[in-house]
């Protein structure tokens, strides 16, 4: 998978995206421990609270080792050149009744590339992984009032729900959840 690369005019490098199969998740997972590590640590959630230890990231990413290799959850990763700048991930419902959905989960990019489109870039590509697997129904969930809530509902989300109090911050007080839904056309 390959999309449309998108251009920094500041260092005229191209992003490419593209699907990881196992063997080359294998080689990234010491990039991407550091990619959540620093995304994470800069202030984003993921799941995780800030400082995020080397083995907690490693532990996370191993653990998601198996779905990979079996095809239910797939990663797009971003890439300036040869390095790792951002990836996102596709949960592949596995069951009859939900075959057409998939849940997005922990999208990143690095610091130095926030704000440049790849974000955009990583949830285009997420969305064509989804409908070539015959996906027409996503959804993800994220801080209810952050700047990632903005973005998701910026490229054409919809709010389906909140639930208060559903995760923890950085500073122990409770936060809601917002869950998002998107209808992909063909």
């Amino acid at each position: 998978m390959n999309a449309a690369p998108l251009r920094d005019p500041s260092l005229e490098v191209a992003i490419t995206l593209r699907l990881v199969s196992l063997p080359e998740y294998e080689r990234l997972v010491p990039d991407l421990i550091e990619g959540l590590r620093e995304v994470v640590n800069s202030g984003a959630s993921l799941g995780f609270l800030a400082p995020v230890a080397y083995h907690d990231s490693r532990a996370y990413w191993m653990s998601i080792r198996g779905e990979i290799w079996s095809g239910s959850r797939l990663l797009v990763a971003a890439f300036s050149g040869k390095r790792l700048v951002g990836s996102g991930q596709l949960a592949l419902s596995p069951w009859p009744n939900s075959r057409h959905r998939a849940e997005i989960q922990k999208v990143f990019v690095t610091g130095e590339w926030r704000g440049r489109g790849v974000g955009r870039l990583l949830l285009a590509a997420l969305h064509d992984t989804a409908r070539a697997r015959g996906r027409s129904l996503v959804h993800l969930s994220t801080h209810h009032g952050g700047t990632a809530e903005r973005f998701y509902k910026h490229m054409g989300y919809t709010q389906a729900g909140l639930l208060p109090g559903f995760a923890v911050g950085q500073d122990g007080d409770r936060r809601t959840l917002v869950t998002l839904y998107r209808e992909l056309s063909p």
